[in-house]
């Protein structure tokens, strides 16, 4: 029987090869784009998921409750981790973790600059990096000790086991110990690095960390086994207020986030945890389903349109004995047979444009087609698809009364062709979704890159403070100043784009001292205002002709606006304990992501700065040159450390990346979208012209024009896109809306995005229809009049 049902389905797909085509092809393109963004969703949601102690690892996250605000951030004090792990018996392990950042590392005849950071020693016995060599009781101990991946002892030493017990030179300061080498860090963890150093070396190199008011590495603990996470999230809650005093104004608080859910739920609002790349993963898991669904109603359009050619069929069938039930199987064979095909074909798409996808997303991505799993899960996806693709016109064509069939009488109700026209609604408002969506994805971003900052970005040098340049900055300013296309030379702490240490210890007469108020804050060097090309509103930048500037300020106007001064220039402020006076006003600037509002800054002059970011104003069109003469330069001062540069605009750009490769996956899949819909309308336009052959041409011998008949076959497509643009106008409207709060400067939602959208929807959809529309205006009105 089952034989006999598929060798039917196959006969009736192979009759009717265009509009089979164009089930398959749909059907196939929406699998494939399902299953690509699958993979990727799947990738996001394992990221951290493989450490064995994944249930007992937790992060501190810090909230700071000020009078006038709540924020929150994963930045918190240096020796927490080892108290919480001391005072809390709850707590099994613990380890500080400071943010990655590149080193240059030395051994031998090889210099690398590497990514490292500084750890605790429970760090390899909480989180599951595999040791190659070394033990984890031994691996973070020692100040004097470091553990790196096998990719590092491979470039260094050869290979992991020549690597345990070498000397290698670290930042041409001092000669490490490699005690442990682990195996290269997965891609499925969020936290990338070649080498880790102890914490105790990185107390001995930052005193700050025994003042408790400062915070700036991560903190994360193990707790025991079946311990409730919520009872020590209320032990820690006021954890600091042991080891430091109460301030008025600002009430600190300790928090708990389970470690594998930090990568997706990352950002704080309000104090709260509210969000992150979770959004995405939540979209575009959506969007698969949408397209999916998309693909599905073509078949199920076409199908009951169709039905009037398989309505005698299905009559002869059910007077010759037929059951309902054995019809409906029939024609989910069809469907099965059809949607197998699509999920072959699918899976051959998957495989050529997986690389592409790889890419696009900068992920790693592969068909885990060795995983019993995955076909198991892709043989469910076919077959529910299957059933839902072939269901509604199964159970339709199944419906039909023989006698009135056979007698021709058989007359379709409203029902099912406003059923119909819904499916056609249903699918535009999908795809007007995802043009708007992306529309305003990409003038947000674009909105982004062009925003006036305060500052040039264009043209604009870092090269990283290091080794010899640090004793030698002098020097080297003097010596690149001569060279041919510098403009301009200065120095800071971090970089323009990412200014994140902040600072509450900033007083001035008059101030309230019942308020706390966070000022971000930056030691810079001479030159800074000039080399940033930043815009002064008061006052002057600092300079080598005035001697006392060295206790001397510069703020911007969100500061002026906290202290409240009329006639700022001259006026006192307390940096801590340090008196100055302010000696300029800048208009405000960017120095961070647009994700957030401008922070109240404070600089002071460091003429000493022991490490730190150099910036190089160039002129334009000369970089080439200038480059090739600061790597000369460079190597004569700075010769145990590489040549690295990076450019002002690139370091920007990469602050909204996960942006730009979202924005891009809109647009493809907003163009699948489209595509997979037009197939359905292209397929429907089909049939309605064939369909109304004989009446097209009886118009035509009447003296209709070819323009009419276009018209008159395309009105009523062109009116179900009317109604799924006046559907979408008001649910894109609010999506968008609610996208656009998680940046603190946006662009305005604007009525033309929505009318665009709504055109190019028509636009397309009017020149798909068009194709069948005219073919069927010029065909010969005497060929359909002869066959009746």
């Amino acid at each position: 029987m089952l034989r006999n049902y598929l060798k039917i389905a196959f006969r009736s797909l192979v009759r009717n090869k265009a509009y089979s085509a164009i089930n398959i092809l749909g059907l196939a393109f929406g699998l494939a784009c399902s299953l690509m963004i699958a993979l990727w969703v799947k990738d996001e949601l394992d990221m951290d998921a493989f450490h064995a102690n994944e249930s007992q690892l937790y992060q501190v996250f810090e909230r700071q409750y000020y009078v006038d605000k709540t924020e929150a951030s994963y930045l918190t004090q240096g020796l927490l981790a080892e108290e919480l792990k001391k005072v809390i018996p709850e707590i099994q392990s613990a380890t500080g973790m400071e943010e990655v950042r590149t080193f240059t590392l030395e051994s031998g005849n090889t210099i690398q600059k590497m990514e490292g950071s500084f750890a605790g020693s429970d760090f390899f016995s909480m989180f599951s990096y595999p040791l190659l060599q070394g033990t984890i009781v031994s691996a973070l101990n020692d100040p004097g000790s470091i553990a790196i991946s096998r990719r590092m002892a491979e470039q260094f030493f050869g290979n992991p086991e020549q690597a345990i017990g070498k000397p290698i030179r670290f930042e041409n300061k001092e000669d490490l110990l490699v005690t442990a080498v682990f195996e290269n860090i997965p891609s499925q963890s969020s936290i990338q690095f070649d080498f880790l150093r102890s914490w105790t070396a990185y107390i001995k190199e930052n005193k700050w960390v025994h003042n408790w008011t400062n915070t700036s590495p991560s903190t994360f603990i193990q707790l025991r086994p079946e311990i409730d996470p919520d009872k020590v999230e209320t032990k820690i809650k006021d954890f600091v207020y042991q080891y430091t005093e109460k301030r008025k104004g600002l009430r600190v608080e300790l928090g708990l986030q389970p470690y594998s859910e930090r990568y997706l739920h990352s950002v704080f609002k309000n104090g709260q945890l509210n969000g992150g790349r979770i959004e995405y993963v939540r979209i575009f898991s959506f969007v698969a389903f949408f397209i999916l669904l998309i693909a599905c109603i073509n078949l199920m359009n076409l199908a009951t349109a169709r039905s009037a050619k398989r309505a005698k069929e299905v009559g002869i069938r059910k007077v010759i004995g037929a059951l309902r039930p054995s019809l409906i199987i029939q024609f989910l064979s069809e469907s099965m047979v059809l949607t197998i095909t699509a999920g072959v074909l699918a899976l051959f798409l998957v495989m050529i444009l997986l690389p592409v996808f790889s890419t696009l997303t900068s992920k790693h991505l592969s068909l885990p087609l060795a995983q019993p799993l995955f076909w198991t899960t892709l043989l469910g996806v076919i077959f529910i698809t299957g059933a839902i693709a072939g269901s509604y016109p199964a159970l339709f064509l199944s419906s039909f009364n023989p006698v009135r069939v056979l007698k021709g009488t058989l007359k379709f109700d409203t029902g099912s062709f406003l059923f119909r026209k819904g499916l056609v609604v249903f699918q535009f408002t999908l795809s007007i979704l995802l043009i708007i969506g992306m529309i305003v994805m990409h003038r947000q971003l674009n909105y982004i890159q062009h925003l006036n900052l305060g500052y040039d970005r264009e043209n604009l040098l870092y090269i990283p403070m290091e080794g010899e340049l640090i004793q030698k900055y002098d020097l080297f300013k003097t010596e690149a100043s001569k060279l041919p296309g510098i403009l301009s030379i200065s120095r800071m702490h971090q970089s323009p784009t990412v200014m994140e240490h902040h600072t509450t210890d900033i007083s001035w007469p008059g101030k309230d001292p019942n308020l706390t108020i966070p000022f971000s804050d930056t030691p810079v060097g001479y030159d800074f205002v000039e080399t940033m090309k930043l815009q002064l509103k008061e006052g002057r930048d600092f300079s080598k002709d005035f001697g006392t500037d060295s206790v001397s300020y510069l703020i911007n106007e969100t500061a002026l606006q906290k202290l409240g001064y009329q006639n700022p220039i001259g006026q006192p402020l307390w940096w801590g304990s340090h008196k100055g006076t302010i000696i300029g006003v800048l208009k405000d600037f960017h120095f961070n992501s647009v994700y957030q509002t401008i922070d109240p800054l404070v600089m002071r002059l460091d003429k000493h700065m022991r490490w730190g970011t150099i910036l190089i104003r160039v002129e334009a069109g000369k970089t080439p040159d200038v480059l090739t003469g600061l790597e000369k330069l460079h190597k004569s001062l700075n010769t145990n450390f590489p040549f690295t540069y990076q450019f002002s605009d690139q370091e920007y750009t990469n602050l909204y990346k996960s942006e730009q490769i979202v924005s891009k996956l809109g647009n493809c899949f907003s163009f699948l979208a489209i595509f997979i819909s037009c197939l359905g309308l292209f397929g429907l336009a089909a049939y309605t012209a064939e369909s109304k052959i004989k009446e097209i041409s009886i118009r035509k011998v009447l003296g209709a024009s070819v323009r009419t008949i276009v018209i008159m076959l395309s009105l009523d497509f062109v009116l179900l896109v009317g109604i799924a643009f006046a559907i979408a106008i008001p649910i894109a409207w609010y999506s968008v809306h609610q996208w656009l709060q998680n940046f603190a400067y946006h662009i305005s939602v604007q009525w033309w995005i929505f009318a665009l959208a709504g055109l190019l929807a028509l636009v397309i959809a009017v020149v798909t229809i068009s194709l069948q529309s005219v073919k069927a205006a010029l065909a010969n009105p005497v060929k359909a009049l002869k066959t009746e």
